[in-house]
């Protein structure tokens, strides 16, 4: 029996996905950390195919939308590889604290780490239409605006907001996606 009712679709169909740090703890107020998963989604974009629709990352969680092939074992990667740099960026920061809250924070059963920096799963979320597809987009780019840091979703530094309004943005995106 599945473990969670989110499945990613075999069908390379686009993805509402969400990330979110154990315990919420609000890892990306630090920009070094969001920088690394900005890196890692550049990496998913030109070495792997992978297409980001949308973005935004909070303090504590992101949610992205993308589509291509293979999204499942991509995002899994993209899981691992950020875990991995955030944590030894925290180690170079000697960022203690956080480094005993991923360390107290962290699931029981994964003996084989001593911290855990994602909670399990991305709970993907296929996107059958183009009509919830912007509802997905509009969503994504509301975050900040609904937690009250911004009154505008494009003065969001960290989302691709900018991007649907026509200014540069973070990272690349595929705005034109229907």
């Amino acid at each position: 029996m599945a473990r969670t009712r989110y499945r990613f679709s075999s069908e390379q169909r686009p993805h509402f996905l969400t990330n979110t740090i154990v315990a919420w703890l609000p890892v990306f107020s630090y920009p070094d950390y969001a920088n690394i998963v900005l890196d890692s989604w550049r990496f998913l974009q030109s070495k792997r195919d992978i297409r980001i629709l949308a973005w935004v990352i909070m303090e504590n969680h992101l949610h992205w939308i993308a589509t291509g092939p293979e999204l499942a074992k991509r995002v899994g990667e993209f899981k691992s590889y950020t875990a991995k740099a955030i944590l030894e960026k925290m180690k170079q920061n000697n960022a203690s604290i956080l480094l005993q809250e991923l360390e107290y924070y962290k699931l029981r059963h994964r003996v084989d780490q001593t911290y855990q920096l994602w909670q399990e799963g991305s709970h993907p979320k296929v996107i059958e239409c183009d009509e919830v597809c912007w509802q997905k987009v509009e969503y994504t780019h509301n975050n900040p605006l609904r937690r009250g840091f911004v009154d505008q979703p494009e003065h969001w530094r960290y989302s691709s907001a900018r991007s649907y309004m026509g200014m540069p943005g973070l990272i690349d995106v595929c705005t034109d996606w229907r």
